[in-house]
């Protein structure tokens, strides 16, 4: 797999984190520096980690389905992109105000938002792509679109967080369909 598509799926990847450090950034009163890279570093370490593990699980099964894994890939990216789409549909503008700074919520909002990139990691074992690439991209989009994202709430409010996760889940769509015709070519 290149780098460009590795960066695509870590910018699909990222825009359930740029979403809710969007929210987090609407939420804190007084944003300051130091909050903003405690968001972006929790969401950046949990996006990272959670393609390793999918990776690891996908190893054990990739021998089993070897025929079919491009579909499989093909499948968990349109799911997860489909779910993006449709979650960013159903959030509500008054959703409840948690505080993002909490360490036990940051840790929630983590995993929460890093949930797709463990089915990205199960993909890649089936790819046969070597791990550690997508890993530090992954890590290193979310963090830098997680910090932009807590100043972009605190700036300009809730205009772009329903518009961002349909983005994203399209850029996920888009990378399954191209591994199918890739494949299929």
């Amino acid at each position: 797999m290149d780098l460009v598509t590795i960066t695509f799926i870590a910018f699909g990847l990222a825009m359930d984190a740029f979403a809710v450090s969007i929210t987090s950034g609407i939420t804190i009163k007084q944003l300051r520096i130091h909050n903003a890279l405690k968001i972006a570093v929790f969401f950046g370490s949990f996006q990272a980690i959670m393609p390793i593990v999918g990776w690891l699980a996908g190893l054990s099964l990739r021998g089993f389905i070897s025929g079919v894994d491009h579909w499989i890939a093909f499948g968990l990216l349109s799911l997860i992109g489909c779910k993006m789409i449709y979650e960013s549909m159903k959030m509500e503008s008054g959703d409840k105000v948690i505080n993002p700074l909490n360490v036990y919520v940051l840790l929630m909002l983590s995993v929460a938002t890093s949930i797709d990139a463990l089915a990205v990691g199960v993909s890649f074992a089936f790819l046969k792509v070597s791990i550690i690439t997508p890993v530090i991209v992954i890590g290193v989009v979310t963090s830098g679109l997680s910090l932009l994202g807590v100043f972009v709430g605190d700036r300009f409010g809730r205009f772009f967080e329903k518009k961002i996760e349909i983005a994203g889940g399209l850029i996920l769509i888009g990378i399954g369909i191209k591994i199918v015709v890739e494949h299929l070519a």
